[in-house]
C-alpha cells in the first residue's frame, strides 16, 4: 500500500493570483519600455515617482533600487558616521540595522510594545540614555512599520524633538497604511519602502523609493543614487552609488498602483476574518483604531509551547506559516555586539518565542482561509 501524497502547498502570498488578473497590461507596460530602450531613468521613472508622491501625499518621491538603499540613501544624506548611534527596533528584518551600520554607524536597540510589535517611546528614551552613557552621539531614530501597521508617531516625534534626533520612517512593509487619517509617506525627515515582490506594492525584481517633503534632501538623494552627479550631469559633488530604480520595475509598479486601493481592501477584509475565527484561541494582531494596516504579514501570538506544533501540523495540511522574527536582529551573529536599551528587550525577547505568520495576500479566498482557519483551530484546541 503506498503512502497517499502530501498536499498540494498553498501559497503564502499569491503573485500568481495577481498576474492572471493584470494580465494583458503588465506585458504591454514592460514591451513599451523594450521598444523605445530607456531601460535607465526612462519616462516610467518619472511617471511612477509623480503617482507615487500623489498617493501618499508626499511632495517628493525618488526610487531607488531596493528598500535597504532607501534607508542607506537617506543615511547617507544626512552624513551617519562613526561614533553616532542611530536609534531602530530589533523586532524586524535585519536591513534597518544593517542600513545603520554599513554608515560606520552604531544601530542601537529599541524594545517594542507588546500589543502593536511597533516601537516603544519609554524604550526609546532609556536608548537614548543607553547612547550617551556609552559615549555615542545619538542623531536619529528609524522606526519601523512592522508587519503594515505604521508606528506611533505623535508618541516617537515629540522624544525626537527633545532629544534633538530626525525621524526616518521605514515603511518596508507598511506602504499603503494610514496614520490618523494620513498615509504612511509624510511623516518625519522621510519615508522609505521597499517594492520587493512579496510586499503589498511590489515589483517583479528589486526596487525601492524615498518619499520626503524636504526639497534639500530630495535633491541629494537623486544625486546619491546615481553616483553623486550634479543635476546637469556635468560633474559630481559627492560619493554616491548605484541606486536607481530600472525602467521595467517602474512599468510594472505603474500597473500595480492602479489596483493597490482594491488590493488594500480586499486585505482588511481578510484579516477580519482571521481575528474573528481565530480570537478566542490566538492573539490576533492589535490595530489601533486611528491606523490602517496594509498587511503586510498576518501575524497571531501562541504559547510558545505551541507554536512548533501548529507550523507543523498546517504544513502537514498544506498550509505555509511563517515565523517573524524568531531571532531578534540583537540576536544574530553579525549584530550582537550592538547595544540595546539600557534595561534590554524584554518584549522584543518574549515576542520571538509565541509569533507565527499566516498566508495573506489580497486574493485569498473565503473557502480557502476557512480551510486555513480550521487547520489552526484544530492544531490549537
Amino acid at each position: 500500500m503506498t503512502n497517499p501524497a502530501p498536499p498540494t502547498m498553498l501559497p503564502f502570498i499569491d503573485l500568481g493570483a495577481q498576474r492572471r488578473r493584470l494580465g494583458t497590461a503588465i506585458d504591454e507596460a514592460i514591451l513599451r519600455v523594450v521598444d523605445h530602450g530607456a531601460y535607465i531613468l526612462g519616462p516610467e521613472v518619472t511617471e511612477f515617482e509623480r503617482r507615487l508622491a500623489a498617493f501618499c501625499g508626499a511632495k517628493h518621491a525618488v526610487s531607488c533600487s531596493n528598500g535597504t538603499d532607501a534607508l542607506s540613501l537617506v543615511l547617507m544624506a544626512k552624513g551617519a558616521r562613526e561614533g553616532q548611534a542611530v536609534l531602530c527596533p530589533s523586532f524586524t528584518y535585519t536591513a534597518t540595522a544593517e542600513a545603520i551600520a554599513r554608515t560606520g554607524a552604531t544601530p542601537l536597540f529599541v524594545d517594542v510594545l507588546e500589543d502593536t510589535f511597533n516601537m516603544d517611546p519609554a524604550s526609546l528614551e532609556n536608548a537614548v540614555r543607553t547612547a550617551r552613557h556609552l559615549k555615542l552621539d545619538p542623531v536619529g531614530v528609524i522606526p519601523v512599520d512592522i508587519f503594515g501597521q505604521p508606528a506611533d508617531y505623535d508618541a516617537i516625534a515629540p522624544v525626537c524633538e527633545r532629544e534633538g534626533l530626525w525621524m526616518l520612517c521605514d515603511a518596508a512593509q507598511s506602504f499603503g497604511s494610514t496614520y490618523k487619517g494620513r498615509r504612511v509617506g509624510t511623516f518625519g525627515l522621510a519615508t522609505t519602502t521597499s517594492f520587493f515582490p512579496a510586499k503589498p506594492l511590489g515589483c517583479y525584481g528589486d526596487g525601492g523609493a524615498v518619499t520626503t517633503d524636504d526639497d534639500d534632501l530630495a535633491r541629494t538623494l537623486v544625486s546619491l543614487r546615481f553616483h553623486g552627479l550634479t543635476a546637469d550631469r556635468t560633474d559630481h559633488e559627492r560619493f554616491g552609488m548605484t541606486g536607481r530604480l530600472d525602467t521595467i520595475q517602474a512599468a510594472i509598479l505603474i500597473e500595480k498602483l492602479n489596483i493597490f486601493e482594491d488590493e488594500l481592501e480586499a486585505r482588511q477584509r481578510i484579516a477580519a476574518r482571521y481575528a474573528e475565527g481565530l480570537g478566542d484561541l490566538a492573539i490576533p494582531p492589535h490595530v489601533r483604531p486611528d491606523c490602517m494596516s496594509s498587511w503586510a504579514i498576518y501575524t497571531i501570538r501562541v504559547k510558545p509551547e505551541q507554536r512548533a506544533g501548529l507550523a507543523a501540523h498546517l504544513r502537514a495540511k498544506g498550509i505555509p506559516t511563517g515565523m517573524y522574527y524568531p531571532k531578534p536582529v540583537h540576536r544574530l551573529m553579525a549584530y550582537k555586539h550592538f547595544p540595546s536599551a539600557g534595561n534590554g528587550l524584554p518584549v522584543t525577547e518574549k515576542l520571538s518565542l509565541d509569533v507565527v505568520s499566516l498566508p495573506i495576500h489580497p486574493y485569498l479566498d473565503e473557502e480557502t482561509q476557512d480551510r486555513i482557519i480550521g487547520e489552526a483551530r484544530a492544531a490549537l484546541a
